[in-house]
């Protein structure tokens, strides 16, 4: 299969219970993320993290499939070429 080139963003609500295992997940991806940006919003209690993936359609519905399982956290994705 062809690498795939996208964007994900990723808000994350209930940072003190859900960010562990979002870095968890991303450390299992992290040879497939080139770039990653992470900013807490402090004035909503939560953070976001945008990263660059390249990867396979089914690396990036594995990697955002289990982003999205964890509890407080949403996720969506943007696939560029």
């Amino acid at each position: 299969m062809d690498n795939r080139l996208a964007v994900i963003g990723i808000v994350i609500m209930r940072r003190s219970e859900a960010a562990k295992k979002v870095n968890i997940v991303l450390s299992d991806f992290g040879e497939m993320i080139v770039g990653r940006m992470g900013v807490p919003h402090k004035e909503r209690g939560l953070s976001v993290i945008a990263l660059i993936f390249d990867g396979t359609n089914d690396d990036l519905g594995a990697l955002t499939g289990r982003i999205g399982n964890i509890e407080g956290v949403k996720v969506k994705s943007a696939v560029t070429f």
